[in-house]
């Protein structure tokens, strides 16, 4: 028999569940808080709920919590962690320290449906779904949990296309009964799905970045196939219709391939493309990998286009990169290993 697995539920189906136990009516609110606030790793040191309750409850549900499977450490701190998931695979999170800073970037899925040219990811195909359970655990269960200041969805997958989950996780990392974060320390990347992207909108206050790489529509198309489903200029419609004037930051991310999109011809489209919107742009540099056809963008082109949109007006920093030597850099998680 399936044990329940109560990482990642909802505190309502929680206390139904619970109820429908037999168990009294407040142990729901017991279970919330030592799995997300007390970080309790198994029901016996739940010391609040009786020997014979805590002896059900191991006999019917399980945390749901699971330790990395596999770590590799990159000369500037990074850390990947490997996370077994419910298919063959692993699923990747990546822990980036950074001065006062300690960011962790998590992943939706395993694998990717959009297939950009320029992710190992999107090489990988579409693997399978993660659940609210799964995504919390990369949290839950990373050794440098108490030291974590931000958290990114942009990791393995697009988080639009798995929004149920997304959304429930968002919700319980956010809710004062549960881990109580701030919504303006998580940031959701999206390559503009806009039935998802809408519901990260309307249903939470988190940040939202926008992975854009050019202005240009062919290019993009040529480059991200999602472009025909869900076309950038529509995602660009909807966000105008979305107050970021206060506290929620809406941010897009643009990778440099040399002699692509890093000319002052793509500066200037950026600029009538992004115009009226109250934004950011984040440039990346590009992480190659075998069989890509694309090439970084040399660090002074970088820096020119950098100072060139900031002279016009539109706040552009370039991300470090991190993690490159184990691969968990941008567009590098890729899975390669199969849990057993």
């Amino acid at each position: 028999m399936n044990k329940y697995i109560l990482l990642g539920k909802s505190f309502d189906e929680l206390k139904a569940w619970t109820l429908a136990q037999g168990l009294p009516s407040f142990t729901a609110s017991q279970l919330f808080e030592w799995i997300y606030r007390k970080s309790a790793k198994s029901f016996d040191e739940m010391t609040n709920i009786s020997l014979q309750n805590r002896s059900l409850l191991k006999e019917k549900a399980e945390l749901g919590l699971s330790p990395a499977i596999q770590q590799s450490v990159s000369k500037d701190g990074t850390i990947k962690y490997l996370f077994s998931s419910t298919g063959t695979y692993g699923v990747e999170a990546v822990f980036i320290p950074e001065n006062d800073r300690a960011t962790l970037c998590v992943s939706s899925q395993v694998g990717c449906k959009m297939h950009c040219a320029f992710c190992m990811t999107g090489r990988m195909g579409f693997i399978a779904q993660l659940s609210a359970a799964e995504i919390l655990n990369q949290v839950l269960s990373l050794p440098e949990r108490e030291s974590l200041s931000n958290i990114v969805f942009m990791g393995m997958g697009e988080p639009a296309d798995n929004v149920d989950a997304v959304i429930q996780s968002l919700n319980l990392l956010t809710s004062p009964r549960a881990m109580a974060w701030s919504p303006r320390r998580i940031t959701v990347s999206s390559i503009g799905v806009l039935p998802g992207l809408k519901r990260l909108l309307d249903e939470t206050q988190c940040h939202i970045a926008i992975s854009l790489h050019s202005a240009d529509t062919a290019q993009r198309l040529s480059w991200m196939p999602a472009e025909k489903s869900w076309p950038l200029l529509s995602a660009l419609e909807l966000l105008k219709t979305y107050d970021f004037s206060k506290q929620r930051r809406l941010s897009f991310e643009y990778i440099l391939f040399k002699n692509l999109n890093d000319r002052i011809e793509d500066a200037k489209a950026l600029l009538r493309l992004l115009n009226g919107l109250r934004c950011r742009l984040n440039l990346i540099r590009f992480h190659a990998f075998e069989e890509s056809e694309f090439c970084a963008s040399d660090e002074d082109q970088i820096q020119f286009f950098a100072n060139y949109l900031n002279s016009k007006g539109l706040q552009t920093t370039i991300r470090q990169s991190r993690g490159e030597d184990v691969q968990a850099a941008c567009g590098m998680l890729s899975s390669q290993y199969k849990s057993t």
